[in-house]
This record gives structure tokens, sequence and C-alpha cells, in this order.
């Protein structure tokens, strides 16, 4: 069993006006892993990272970092963490170079030990043309890799990654994963993770922690996480008219080997057992109703949305 780096207990945090955003979580984060948290907005999410960071002092329970806790040896904890925000933070008139130097100089890292942790930081993220141009100038992809490594100059034993690839293209997405898995797998570090992109937590957490109301809901790798919702592969099916849906959800629940049946995105989804000998029945009952056509039909396997979906349900959050 790996070492424990982050040991939340009872974890609690209630504001001055009642609302408890935080209803008592305890969690062991291992070291040298990406733990990803994942949960609607308003779920408690931000709130916990906050408390586990030392920037947010719970109304009870208790965080302790490497044997620290948080309130009472922050600049222990400001030299061990790292945060990526999601929101970018960066000085618009100082080149790339400059940007990661300032933050070294925050840190009072000397500057030869600066100089080289930065070169290596430029030339992983693939910066290394861009080190002399302005913030200012940088697309949005090349300022959210910028974003990234400035909070990796002080080299922390822990990266909270707050939402690190939105607006992102598919390449350089790619990139920002190999760079996060390598910041564990080559590094040792701990990526504790936030993510509203499913297939990016699939991809890069170790372990998942799904967290609404306040409370997490369940704590496990990816592949239990999406065996747990019930056996058989998900049928979506789009049907020429909406209006039908509700009707046809009730002829398919009844039928034998079906697991679940619920309507998500105007498409009926089907989880069933053995679903291609199923098709053909499926593909009947529903065309037995008058005017209804499917105009597509796929089989696909269990997904991380899907149990997420499952756990916190499908109404919209604000």
């Amino acid at each position: 069993m790996s070492e424990v780096v982050i040991q939340i207990t009872d974890l609690q945090k209630t504001y001055d006006n009642g609302f408890e955003a935080v209803k008592g979580i305890t969690l062991n984060i291992p070291r040298g892993i990406v733990y990803g948290f994942l949960g609607p907005n308003g779920a408690g999410k931000t709130t916990s990272l906050k408390m586990m960071v030392g920037l947010l002092k719970p109304s009870n329970g208790q965080v302790t970092i490497n044997g620290h806790i948080p309130e009472q040896h922050s600049q222990e904890i400001k030299k061990l963490i790292g945060l990526i925000p999601q929101d970018l933070v960066l000085w618009e008139d100082l080149t790339v170079y400059e940007n990661l130097h300032f933050v070294a100089s925050m840190y009072r890292i000397p500057k030869n030990v600066a100089n080289e942790k930065i070169d290596t930081l430029i030339k992983e993220i693939k910066l290394e043309e861009k080190r002399n141009s302005l913030a200012k100038h940088l697309s949005g992809g090349l300022k959210r890799r910028l974003n990234i490594i400035m909070g990796l100059v002080h080299d922390p034993q822990i990266v909270v990654c707050d939402e690190p690839t939105p607006g992102l293209d598919a390449q350089s997405r790619g990139l920002v994963w190999d760079f996060i898995m390598n910041l564990t797998r080559k590094q040792g570090k701990t990526v504790i993770l936030t993510t509203h992109f499913m297939e990016e937590a699939d991809r890069l957490s170790d372990i998942i922690s799904i967290i609404d109301n306040g409370k997490v809901l369940i704590t496990d790798t990816g592949e239990n996480l999406k065996n747990s919702i019930g056996e058989g592969d998900l049928v979506e099916i789009h049907l020429n008219n909406s209006a039908f849906l509700n009707s046809s959800l009730d002829l398919i629940k009844t039928m034998d080997g079906v697991e679940d049946v619920f309507i998500h995105n105007d498409t009926l989804q089907v989880r069933c057992l053995n679903a291609p000998s199923k098709l053909a029945v499926i593909f009947n009952k529903l065309e037995s109703q008058e005017g209804l056509e499917v105009r597509d039909l796929k089989i696909r396997k269990t997904t991380l949305e899907d149990v997420f979906l499952n756990l916190t349900g499908r109404d919209l959050r604000e």
C-alpha cells in the first residue's frame, strides 16, 4: 500500500448563512498517483480542495499533508503544493521565460537552480520556440500550457490541477495529459485532478472520488466504477421523434435481461446482457409503435460519464 500523503478526516464546512458546503469527508490520498475529484457544479469540490491546501479553514475535521496541518504550517505547505488554477494567472507583459522566473523569485529559488528547472519545464511542455514571446501574444492553448508549468517551478511534491485543459484542441490536450501522467509515473509527484471532462478523468486518474451535496458518494478505480453500475453493454437508440421516448422506455424495461433503461440527451439508453442478441427484438418492439422509426442504434461500453450520471442524477445544476 502506498504511503498516504494527504489524510482528510471528517472534513466539514458550514458558512455563516448556515449553508453546509462539505458534510464530513474522510479520505486518504496515496503518494505518487493521480487522484481524480468529480462532481456536479455546487457539489463541494472547490470548497474541499481549498480546505485541503490551506486556503480555507474547515468548520470541523482535519487535513494533514505530509504530517503538517495546513493552518499551523503554512510555509511548509506552500513549498509542498503547486496549484494549477482553472483561470489563467499570467503577467501579460512578461515573456514566457520572465513569467517563470518571476514565480521562482517568489519562492526565493536560487537563479542557477531556477534556470535549470525552467529550461526543463519549457522543453517538456513544448514551449521552446515561445520562451521569449510576451504572454499576451500567445494563443489560448499556449497560455494554458504556460499556466500549467508556472505551478511547478518550485518543484512541489503535490500538484493540484483544477480543470487543466478547457479550450484545448485534441493535440494540445494529449500533450497536457502526457505531461500530467509523467508527473506521477516519472517524478513520483501526487496529482489531485478536478475536471468535468470524463474521458480526461478516466484516462489520467488512478483513483477517483465522486462527490455530490458535500459528501463523497464513492471512491474506486475507474474500471471498478464502470463495473459497479450493472452488467452488460449500453445500447444507444436514436428515434425519429422524441415524443416516442417515454412510451419506448415503458416497452423496453419489461424485456428479459434488461438491467436498466433511461432517457439521456434525447436518446433511449438500454443496458442489457448479451446486447447483440437482443437488438432485433428491441428494434421490432420499438417499431411496433405506429409512426416510430429507429434512426440509429449502437452498442458501447459503460463509460465514467454513465457512472457519474447514475450517481448524481441527470438534472442540470446551476
